[in-house]
């Protein structure tokens, strides 16, 4: 599941993708802004078949909170 994720959010950041791991800030590390995020909760949710609330996605720090929020919604 990582690898698929990784790959959705190397669309979204010019960083090498062997270097995002579950410990990566998608803010401070990947330097994504609101509208990137919520870019990336729509292509995560299409991607995964789950859904990211509004209120939700304030609450993902991390790949890994996505990742668990995506185990957590399936």
């Amino acid at each position: 599941m990582i690898e698929r994720l990784i790959a959705v959010v190397g669309e979204y950041v010019s960083v090498d993708r062997k270097d995002i791991t579950e410990e990566t800030s998608l803010r401070q590390e990947l330097g994504l802004n609101s509208l990137d995020l919520v870019n990336l909760a729509v292509s995560v949710e299409h991607e995964f078949g789950v859904e990211i609330s509004d209120r939700k996605l304030t609450m993902i720090k991390t790949v890994g909170d996505m990742i668990r929020h995506i185990e957590n919604a399936e």
